[in-house]
């Protein structure tokens, strides 16, 4: 079934500094190999002064968290996640230090992170939008990530997102690119129109990578090492059995993170599950729209979807901004 691009006439210009966004600090000699034995991808080929896209998963392959992995250096990386499964997962993670020469802690307020969108992301370095994404560019003592762009009727919407040390008040203060203020709502839809939802408390344990479509943005590799799960994200990728996938919805009703999604063909159970959910309000309507990432069961695509319940508000699927990988 071809899917329709979305439309929306959405264009923000921006910055922010995202709420629900925060830090973890893996620091110490065998940081790199630690997160190596953790992660979904691979982090000691990352370049220092580069990220990846990872996934952290359970021993049944089902995803806990997700990150923007920044590697500062061989000894120094930096986890970028929902703020609200810091903690769950700093408890986690140290749980498997055992002998290893790492500490993990939370460093959100030891660095300001501050988000990007459009026009005002393509101000801070042209060629860092031209870039692939969860490319870095270097700017002083920040580090500015390429983020996944969304898609709207309008075009490509650029996001970047910047990490700079907090300083000591005695220090210069730092300075950010000159920008408009933009809403966590902005911010919140933008992501959902790139097509990939980071893992928060409501869908902790829910998904595996490829129920999110984490190893078509360069989440996942299945040429590094063992991980937690790695046997059940290989055997989804290998054997063909990839049944479920995550696309951007829209629907004219409320929508949240966890809610179930039906299908016409099968009112008793659920044909997916909605992982990012944001509010849209068009100029000049008085009538508000959600936007949202469910992972739907592929069949599911064929017939008519519902929020909720069987009876619930119609919805509707739009194709991806990136391609899929398919199944090997």
């Amino acid at each position: 079934m071809e899917l329709l691009e979305p439309q929306l006439n959405f264009s923000p210009s921006g910055v922010l500094s995202p709420s629900n966004w925060g830090l973890i600090l893996a620091e110490g000699p065998d940081a790199g190999s630690f997160l190596q034995g953790q992660l979904t991808n691979d982090v000691l080929l990352l370049p220092a002064g580069q990220s990846r896209f990872s996934g952290y998963c359970s021993a049944k392959g089902r995803l806990l968290a997700s990150f923007i992995v920044l590697k500062i250096s061989s000894d120094k990386f930096l986890l970028v996640c929902h703020q609200n499964l810091i903690a769950a997962t700093v408890k986690r993670l140290s749980m498997f230090v055992l002998r290893a020469k790492v500490k993990l802690t939370d460093a959100s307020s030891d660095f300001q992170v501050l988000g990007y969108l459009g026009k005002a992301a393509a101000d801070i370095s042209p060629a860092l939008v031209a870039a692939a994404p969860w490319h870095v560019s270097q700017q002083a003592e920040s580090y500015f990530i390429q983020l996944h762009p969304g898609k709207t009727s309008t075009g490509t919407l650029a996001r970047v997102l910047q990490i700079s040390q907090n300083r000591t008040s005695d220090d210069t203060p730092l300075k950010t690119a000159p920008a408009p203020s933009i809403s966590s709502q902005d911010w919140q839809l933008a992501e959902v129109l790139s097509g990939i939802s980071m893992v928060e408390t409501g869908t902790s344990e829910a998904f595996v990578p490829q129920m999110l479509n984490y190893e078509s943005v360069e989440g996942v590799s299945f040429k590094k090492g063992c991980y937690p799960g790695q046997e059940v994200v290989a055997r989804s990728q290998f054997r063909g059995t990839l049944k479920r996938r995550a696309f951007v919805v829209s629907c004219s009703e409320p929508m949240h993170v966890g809610q179930e999604v039906f299908s016409a063909d099968d009112k008793e159970q659920a044909c997916g599950v909605v992982s990012s959910a944001a509010k849209f309000e068009p100029a000049g309507s008085h009538k508000a729209q959600w936007w949202g990432i469910a992972s739907l069961q592929l069949s599911a695509l064929q017939n008519a979807l519902h929020l909720g319940q069987a009876e619930g508000a119609v919805m509707q699927a739009y194709a991806l901004p990136y391609p899929l990988l398919e199944d090997i």
